[in-house]
């Protein structure tokens, strides 16, 4: 196994939902803030000040709405989201081009080497990132810093633990030295990657701490744990076994959906907002140079039923106005007069490169039209705003 030193970083964008709402927002700063999920079902994102009111992660919305009265509850905005979120990635690149974006408000960062290219030290470094995000961008992040990837979320971690009495400690670091008693005094249920049924079976060998389990011999894990548990032990000693990896992964599927403001039965405003969010997501293959063929439409019921069609197209495509008249087709055969709905989403699968778009030699002038046509949108929004131009249901 390779034990080449590394320093890797973890940033961790602190209640991102919550701080995103929040720079559009700023009267809800200091107050209690929950954001739902995109059909308010439940909480994905919670302030500080909800933490302490004892609002649970994943909390169903209808149960704890009447039991939190003083509670801001916001509809999820994942759009904009992601538009905060590419802001703080590219902020992350001023400083290494080794970044892996873990998820939409996570990413690992290998800072081997930049002590001689900012002439400070790496503790140094990883303050100024949380400065310039926060200065720049309006986003509070945490950063851990360590010898692995492991090791950098334990960091991680406990930069998060100690920002609940010391709200200014926004980084932390394991170095060579702190390294066992960072581990002895870790549960190995803690660590980032061990599941229930793992941490139930080192319990039942009474292994309960982290350095417990690196102290076991590597053939007792292989056997009992495999591959992976020899990788964990290499990465919680501190020896980078999975490097970052800065190369881009093309999604599989776009989807887009949001809860209605209110409960619909008007079908018009129905695909109305199917056009956005075809929008949104066209918008989204555009930037990452991919095409679809194969898209589908769902709707979801005042009840939480959901009802869905998928169709296969015959060429793949990132433009709204083809896939407009297609999801009109499908929510003719979805719709039901009389149904009240909650939310609708579409999703666009089987993603291909841009440039292996083939253009019917029927119908190409319209299309290469169409494919015009977005583009002027795309760039009209990058002057303008968002919203500058809808297509009505």
């Amino acid at each position: 196994m390779s034990k080449t030193k590394r320093v890797i970083a973890l940033v961790d964008c602190n209640n991102f939902f919550v701080s995103c709402e929040r720079l559009m927002k700023p009267e809800l700063i200091g107050k209690p803030v929950c954001v739902l999920s995109n059909n308010d079902g439940c909480v994905v994102s919670r302030s500080n000040e909800a933490k302490k009111m004892g609002v649970e992660m994943g909390a169903p919305y209808f149960i704890i709405k009447n039991q939190f009265k003083k509670v801001t509850f916001l509809s999820g905005n994942l759009s904009y989201y992601c538009e905060i979120s590419k802001r703080v990635m590219d902020k992350l690149l001023d400083f290494t081009p080794d970044v892996e974006i873990y998820s939409i408000d996570e990413a690992f960062l290998d800072l081997t080497g930049l002590r001689k290219t900012f002439n400070c030290s790496y503790e140094e470094i990883i303050e100024r990132i949380v400065k310039d995000i926060k200065d720049e961008i309006g986003i509070d992040v945490s950063v851990g810093m360590s010898y692995s990837k492991v090791l950098a979320k334990l960091a991680n971690d406990k930069a998060k633990a100690l920002q609940k009495t010391l709200p200014d400690k926004k980084t932390y670091k394991i170095g060579y030295r702190k390294i066992q008693e960072e581990l002895k005094s870790t549960l190995i249920s803690e660590v980032w990657g061990v599941g229930k049924n793992t941490t139930a079976f080192l319990k039942k060998h009474l292994i309960q701490s982290a350095w417990e389990f690196v102290s076991q011999e590597d053939v007792w894990i292989k056997k009992n744990i495999g591959k992976i548990g020899l990788e964990l032990k290499q990465e919680l000693l501190g020896n980078s076994i999975h490097p970052v990896d800065s190369t881009s992964q093309a999604p599989k599927s776009v989807s887009r959906s949001e809860s209605f403001k209110e409960f619909q039965t008007n079908k018009a405003y129905i695909q109305e907002q199917l056009n956005n969010h075809i929008h949104k997501t066209c918008k989204k293959l555009r930037n990452e140079n991919l095409a679809t063929s194969c898209i589908s439409v769902f709707l979801r019921t005042k009840d939480f039923q959901v009802q869905s069609l998928k169709i296969n197209l015959i060429n793949p495509t990132n433009t709204e106005f083809e896939l407009i008249e297609h999801s009109k087709k499908i929510l003719d055969n979805l719709f039901q007069q009389g149904v009240i709905y909650r939310s609708v989403g579409f999703c666009a699968m089987r993603l291909t490169p841009q440039n292996e778009m083939q253009i019917s030699i029927f119908d190409g002038a319209n299309t290469i039209k169409k494919q015009e046509l977005s583009k002027s949108w795309d760039k009209l929004e990058e002057k303008f705003g968002k919203g500058i131009i809808k297509i009505g249901g």
